[in-house]
């Protein structure tokens, strides 16, 4: 595919970073067909001009980045996502990947790998930056296989524990005995292969995971 043919639609809060962007893709060739300053925008021009690609940042007025890529996918776009963000923990990297978003690059990146990933996406491949430690991303990887393991009653519960809700609340709201909540803890714990089986593990780590724990 021809540079000229790839549409892409850019979106960020920092004018000189979306600048610098299209700026960059603009002299390079690529087609860029719109520009957002906030993700609302980006999901409508996603919506307006299915792009090849969309690149897009993560901390962004109105959407977030990964609103707008779970959004748009929703209503079945067939554009390929690339995050671009200073963000380098393994919670957004967990939640880029629940989403099997196609690129995450840091703004550190210098543009030659901006156009690797994009090459690399193009060809159906996922392209996550050099500077992540090749190390974290498999930990991620690992952590989102044992979650597949959890049936549809423990991911609910889950997700209820990562709203700070107790034992209680929980069999409240979904009308089974405090008995079987513990239950699900448990088993939920040993799924996630947590060492400690203390239930104040679950509780911690579900609130420091809750964003990705959304996307179950």
């Amino acid at each position: 595919m021809h540079k000229k043919d790839i549409s892409i639609i850019i979106a960020d809060d920092h004018p000189m970073i979306l600048k610098g962007l299209h700026d960059e893709l603009a002299a390079s060739n690529y087609n860029v067909v719109g520009q957002g300053a906030n993700g609302m925008q980006a999901l409508e021009l996603i919506l307006t001009h299915n792009p090849t690609l969309a690149l897009l940042d993560i901390d962004m007025p109105l959407l977030t980045g990964f609103e707008v890529i779970k959004m748009a996918k929703q209503k079945n776009v067939q554009t390929k996502f690339i995050i671009l963000s200073f963000h380098k923990e393994n919670e957004y990297i967990s939640q880029a990947k629940a989403l099997q978003i196609n690129g995450y690059l840091l703004k550190e990146d210098s543009f030659s790998e901006i156009e690797t990933c994009i090459d690399t996406v193009l060809k159906d491949e996922t392209y996550f930056s050099h500077s992540f430690v090749p190390a974290s991303l498999v930990s991620v990887s690992e952590e989102l296989k044992k979650m597949k393991h959890l049936t549809s009653s423990e991911k609910t519960v889950l997700k209820l524990v990562a709203e700070q809700k107790s034992s209680g609340e929980i069999a409240e709201k979904l009308f089974i005995s405090i008995r079987t909540v513990e239950k699900h803890r448990s088993n939920i714990i040993l799924k996630l292969e947590m060492e400690n089986t203390h239930t104040n593990v679950l509780t911690n780590w579900a609130y420091l995971n809750r964003n990705l724990i959304k996307e179950l």
